[in-house]
C-alpha cells in the first residue's frame, strides 16, 4: 500500500477536465489497495499535517465537465500557479500522480519544480513537456524529421495560408479556444477567441480528412482509434459530453494505415523526449497521407478520454493502465530515442 497524492485543478483552462480525470484515477488507486488524496494545485494547504490520504472510493468526489469550456478570466480567482505549501504536501506521499491538464503541470514548469525538489511524480519529464505542449515546436520538429504537418504560421495579424484554416491557442488543449474559419472576418474574430487563453496564437491549414489518435504506452503504441463528431469538429463539447462523438477502436482501417499511424506516433513520443505514455493527434487525408496536429504529454484519463478506450482496446483495463502510469515515478522516465 502507497500514500499516492493526486494534483489536478489548477488555473488552466482545463481545470473541470483534470479534476474528471483525477476523481477517477483515484478511485482506481484506491481498488488498488493504496490511499489517495487529491490535491488542488493552486490551492493553499494552512496545515501539512492535516493532510489525509484515504484508501475509501465513497470519499472521493465525481467531477463532471461542463459542455462549455471555461473563459480564460473565469478559471480560477486564486493568483498562484502553485498553492501555499503544496510542494511540502507533495513530499509527504510516495509519489505524485500528476492528473492536470494544459497549464503549468503540462508544459514542464512543474516537473522542473518536481525535479529540483527530488520529489518523485508519473510521466515525462520537464523537457518533454515543454516540446509536447508548445505546438509551433513541435510542428517544427516534426517537419525537422520528415513527418509532414499542416502549413502553419504564427502571426496572428496576416496569416499567409489559404482558407479554410485552423486558429488555436498555441499552448493550451481540449481544443479550447479553437476555431474553424473560412474567411477574413471569421479570422479576426477566431483569433480575438484565442488570444485570452495564449498570447501565441497558431493559424494552420486545415487537412479535409479522417482524424485518428495513438495512445504511446511504455515506448509502445496502442491500437489506433477515429474520431468522428456527430456535428462540427471535434471541440470541447463534443470531446467531454455523451454521445455527441463516435469513438472506433481499434480504428476501421487498413493494415498498412494503422502501423504507419503507430510508427509515425511512436516517433513523435520518441523526438519529443516523452516516456512513459502520451497520445499523438493526426489527420488522413483522402490519399492516406497523416499530417501530425499535436501530441499530449499528459492525456485525459476522464470516462470519455481516449487514451483508457485504446488501452481497453489492447487488453489494458483501466486500473492496469493506471498501475502502469505509477510505475513511471520509479523509473524509466527518460528515453530518448530517435
Amino acid at each position: 500500500m502507497m500514500n499516492i497524492l493526486i494534483l489536478a485543478g489548477g488555473l488552466s483552462p482545463e481545470r473541470e477536465v483534470s479534476l474528471s480525470s483525477a476523481s477517477k484515477i483515484a478511485k482506481s488507486l484506491i481498488k488498488q489497495g493504496n490511499k489517495v488524496c487529491i490535491a488542488d494545485i493552486c490551492c493553499n494547504i494552512k496545515d501539512v499535517k492535516q493532510i489525509c490520504f484515504t484508501n475509501k472510493s465513497d470519499e472521493i468526489k465525481t467531477y463532471a465537465v461542463n459542455g462549455t469550456a471555461p473563459k480564460a478570466i473565469e478559471i480560477c480567482e486564486k493568483e498562484n500557479e502553485i498553492g501555499e505549501n503544496v510542494m511540502e504536501a507533495c513530499k509527504t506521499a510516495d509519489f505524485v500522480f500528476i492528473a492536470l491538464h494544459g497549464g503549468i503541470g503540462e508544459n514542464g514548469k512543474l516537473q522542473a519544480v518536481f525535479d529540483l525538489n527530488g520529489i518523485k511524480y508519473t510521466g515525462s519529464g520537464y523537457d518533454g513537456c515543454m516540446l509536447a505542449m508548445d505546438k509551433n515546436i513541435s510542428k517544427m520538429i516534426a517537419c525537422a524529421h520528415q513527418i509532414k504537418t499542416a502549413k502553419w504560421s504564427m502571426n496572428t495579424k496576416a496569416a499567409s495560408l489559404s482558407f479554410p484554416c485552423v486558429v488555436k491557442p498555441a499552448n493550451c488543449g481540449s481544443s479550447i479556444g479553437v476555431a474553424m474559419v473560412n474567411n477574413g472576418d471569421e479570422l479576426a474574430s477566431a483569433i480575438r477567441l484565442a488570444e485570452p487563453y495564449d498570447n501565441a496564437v497558431l493559424i494552420e491549414e486545415k487537412i479535409e480528412g479522417r482524424e485518428f489518435s495513438v495512445g504511446i504506452l511504455d515506448d509502445k503504441p496502442l491500437p489506433v482509434i477515429e474520431i468522428k463528431p456527430k456535428s462540427g469538429f471535434y471541440d470541447y463539447k463534443n470531446k467531454y459530453q455523451a454521445d455527441l462523438t463516435q469513438e472506433v477502436c481499434p480504428a476501421d482501417i487498413s493494415a498498412n494505415l494503422s502501423d504507419r499511424l503507430q510508427q509515425t506516433a511512436l516517433k513523435m513520443h520518441r523526438l519529443l523526449h516523452l516516456s512513459c505514455y502520451s497520445r499523438i493527434d493526426f489527420m488522413v487525408d483522402k490519399k492516406e497521407d497523416i499530417y501530425f496536429i499535436e501530441a499530449n504529454a499528459l492525456p485525459g484519463m476522464t470516462p470519455a478520454s481516449l487514451l483508457p478506450q485504446e488501452a481497453a482496446a489492447a487488453g489494458i483495463s483501466y486500473e492496469c493502465l493506471c498501475e502502469k502510469i505509477a510505475e513511471s515515478a520509479f523509473g524509466h522516465k527518460r528515453i530518448y530515442k530517435s
